[in-house]
């Protein structure tokens, strides 16, 4: 397998595989093509990854702008920092979404994409509600400031831990009444059901593979990291991709070169190149932290470390638990997958999740990142936590970071209580071993 490498901020070489390569090209072209937007006429649709309607989007020929997309960028080009402190002093709140007050903080400094282009301002905002009500002051605050257009997607909670025939009716209502008239007056463009059902058809192709390549995690060695590497996986089809033929290709050639590392046996690629031994199994709930994610990473692949699972993965589509866009019953489809998103199921969904998780991928223990700033993902965690170690019998541990701010990241502190908890894996095993 061929690789490549590039520089981040002078620091060690970064392996890029060829699928990542492709990857960092696609999400470079579509930076490329919202920033031309004025030039070329095409309208923009503002909009978020749970719940993310690319499909329809694609039906206008309209581009999808993500702003968690671009405060992960900030945050991982480290200037996310200065974006937030900014939009505090606007007057918003410490405890807001540190994601929130990063797109605000954008704004002030001229909506800078990565390749350098101001970002148009929005033809229109979608907001699909996914159990995150952030999302609605979010856009609220957008609204504000850009006075477009703006459609609400209403996704009922799943608070009785299932999805009924009426709340999907509810949501293709929607879709026919409120969401396609809305589209089709911004772009001028007439909906055409074909079309959707195509792009569902590339969707559904993309999903069986990304299942393929984050289940490879059962194997021992895990050819994969499916949290830190998994956040490179699920890149095109979370964002402005799934649908296209270009994702398609991407989750083929991914795949293809997961069953080459499985074939030889090999560890999870890193920053710094072949993890060497595989210590310890873990499950992960929760984001990462961007500002800081090559360090997070590094104290991970140094112990041993290998993420097998996650639900940060599963943000924009739970697709290992059957999911996938049909383009036999398209709108319902498109029901379906909002309704099914991780951050719309209840906490014992959740809690089931994880522990089908620990077992399935032959886990050593749970470990939750809880986001300072995300009640989406940090409201219930603590009980969440005792509840899979009661279940499992297997050990967990708790850290606390951010998302985009690097304020609350403090290396020493994470690095500490992750060796402890490591140390409590292999006290587990010895008295296991002693027992049997």
């Amino acid at each position: 397998m061929s690789s490549d490498t590039t520089r981040i901020d002078g620091k060690p070489e970064v392996v890029k595989e060829p699928s990542m390569l492709k990857q960092k090209e696609m999400i470079a072209r579509n930076y490329e093509a919202l920033t031309s937007a004025p030039e070329t006429g095409r309208k923009v649709v503002s909009t978020f990854v749970p719940g993310n309607l690319n499909e329809l989007v694609m039906c206008f020929d309209m581009l999808n702008n993500l702003p968690e997309i671009n405060a992960i960028q900030n945050g991982l080009r480290k200037k996310s920092g200065a974006m937030i402190m900014d939009a505090e002093k606007r007057g918003h709140s410490e405890d807001v979404c540190t994601y929130v007050k990063a797109d605000i903080g954008m704004m002030g400094k001229g909506n800078i994409a990565p390749n350098g282009k101001p970002l148009p301002p929005p033809d229109l905002l979608l907001l699909s509600y996914t159990g995150c009500f952030t999302f609605m002051k979010w856009f609220e605050l957008l609204r504000h400031e850009y006075k477009c257009p703006t459609v609400m997607l209403h996704i009922p909670y799943q608070g009785d831990g299932r999805i009924t025939p009426e709340m999907v009716k509810y949501v293709v209502k929607q879709l026919r009444e409120e969401v396609i008239p809305a589209m089709e007056k911004v772009s001028g463009v007439k909906f055409d059901i074909d079309r959707l059902r195509e792009y569902l058809r590339e969707s559904a192709k993309a999903e069986d593979n990304l299942v393929w390549v984050l289940e490879s995690a059962k194997n021992r060695p895990s050819p994969i990291d499916a949290y830190f590497g998994g956040v490179y996986y699920i890149g095109p089809i979370f964002t402005a991709f799934r649908g296209t033929k270009d994702a398609t290709e991407y989750y083929e050639m991914l795949r293809g070169e997961i069953e080459e590392r499985l074939r030889k046996g090999q560890h999870p690629i890193t920053p710094e190149g072949e993890m060497e031994e595989e210590r310890y199994r873990l499950v992960v709930e929760g984001p990462p932290n961007w500002t800081n994610f090559r360090e997070f990473w590094k104290i991970f692949y140094e112990e041993g470390a290998v993420v097998v699972a996650s639900t940060y993965t599963k943000v924009g589509g739970v697709y290992d638990l059957g999911f996938r866009h049909d383009p036999d019953k398209p709108l319902e489809s498109l029901a379906e997958y909002c309704l099914g998103c991780y951050t719309n199921r209840n906490l014992p969904q959740r809690v089931d999740m994880l522990v089908q998780y620990i077992e399935e991928y032959q886990a050593d223990g749970l470990l939750i990142n809880s986001i300072k700033s995300c009640n989406s993902f940090s409201a219930g965690q603590l009980m969440m936590m005792r509840e899979v170690e009661k279940r499992t019998g297997k050990p967990a541990a708790f850290i606390e970071t951010d998302l985009v701010d690097p304020r609350y990241f403090s290396y020493a502190n994470v690095k500490n209580r992750l060796e402890s908890y490591f140390q409590m894996i292999d006290q587990k095993r010895r008295a296991a071993g002693a027992a049997a």
